[in-house]
């Protein structure tokens, strides 16, 4: 990126001015005494250390985030109740708006919502890093009308993410899981020319597997990729798998049963599917984490959530946290395993965008934080 991102610091006192903040509160939420409430206040927390920073400094502090899915309408179960009941018991005093996301000018980048967001601001701050590679109104229109700045998380994962792909400290260990290879391949190439070692693991994993001529039974496959898989393999910087574990391919899985799990080797068989790595390939690559001096890890080893299936994941997290390296998690998935097994607070930094952080990585820049450093307010 050509220049830095601008900081509400800058401003010094903001007494009987109003701050417009775009966060990320996209909680989960889950019912309570036949009430929703957020079952996860990670992105709630982390956002915090702003908004009581800018009441500090005398600013009325109004925040507007997205919520859910409802696609341009009022959807109820998308309401931010829950989420402003939890805002309101970690920081008093700041005002959430509804759903930006119940109007359809705020997916659509309409310049009239946008301008209508902003009116009667005076300062607008960029606390989304997980929105921020949306070109959406909340996140595009208001640099260009009134004085904007990037949050202090938005700028600390900016930072950390390309320090790591542009500086890091040798070896650096790129780990890179998830389910769907077409996902997840352009990340992979990218890393395959930063990174010393790119981890692949979960689902995406088998084709790979295929490439190499290995057979996979009933696991998660995508033939139209075989053969730039093919072509990572070749780098020599891609490892991959080379034993499982999983079940018969008409089992069910994701929440845990009684089906014995099976182990394979390099191949699995035809009647069977893979759904994590197996312990020979946890150790081998525990132990190139082990040596990392920097570690970006993005997609989970496996099918976590199914207690059977969460041991490849465990061991990547334990090594992760382990390790003196600078770390840097990202990802819904990971993050979550990262707090399932209670390691969050071992590694260097926790990202709270994942989609963010991946077309960071892949591109080197993001459209929320183009619109901070371009605006006029900010030359």
């Amino acid at each position: 990126m050509d220049a830095a991102l601008p900081s509400h610091e800058r401003w010094g006192r903001l007494d009987g001015r109003r701050v417009l903040v775009r966060a990320d509160l996209n909680a989960p939420v889950t019912m309570v005494d036949g009430a929703l409430r957020v079952s996860d206040d990670f992105r709630l927390r982390a956002t915090v250390p702003l908004l009581q920073d800018l009441l500090n400094r005398g600013a009325e502090v109004v925040v507007c985030t997205h919520f859910g899915r409802p696609r341009g309408h009022v959807v109820e179960e998308y309401r931010v109740a829950p989420v402003r009941q939890r805002l309101d018991e970690l920081c008093p005093g700041v005002t959430l708006l509804e759903n930006l996301r119940f109007s359809p000018g705020e997916e659509t980048n309409d310049y009239e919502f946008g301008a209508a967001l902003i009116d009667g601001f005076d300062y607008y701050v960029n606390e989304a890093f997980g929105a921020s590679h949306r070109a959406h109104a909340s996140i595009m229109v208001p640099p260009t009308l009134v004085p904007s700045a990037a949050g202090p998380n938005l700028r600390r994962e900016t930072e950390m993410i390309l320090a790591a792909l542009e500086q890091p400290v040798r070896p650096f260990v790129a780990i890179v899981g998830g389910a769907k290879v077409k996902d997840k391949l352009a990340l992979v190439k990218v890393l395959c020319e930063k990174a010393d070692t790119v981890i692949v693991g979960g689902g995406m994993s088998y084709t790979f597997a295929v490439a190499e001529g290995r057979s996979i039974g009933g696991s998660l496959f995508d033939a139209d990729f075989v053969d730039e898989c093919a072509a990572l393999l070749a780098s020599g910087r891609v490892l991959i798998p080379h034993d499982a574990r999983g079940l018969r391919r008409d089992q069910t899985f994701g929440r845990g049963g009684p089906e014995p799990v099976m182990s394979f080797g390099p191949n699995i068989p035809d009647d069977a599917m893979g759904l994590d790595v197996g312990p020979v390939s946890a150790a081998q690559f525990a132990e190139v984490i082990e040596r990392a001096g920097t570690i970006l890890w993005n997609g989970p080893m496996g099918v976590f959530e199914d207690p059977r299936f969460a041991a490849g994941t465990e061991a990547v997290a334990r090594a992760v946290a382990a390790s003196s390296a600078t770390s840097i998690v990202g990802g819904g998935d990971s993050v979550a395993a990262l707090f399932s097994f209670g390691l969050q607070d071992q590694v260097s930094f926790v990202s709270t965008g994942g989609g963010a952080s991946l077309e960071l990585v892949q591109y080197g820049d993001l459209p929320g934080l183009r619109a901070l450093r371009e605006s006029k307010w900010n030359a």
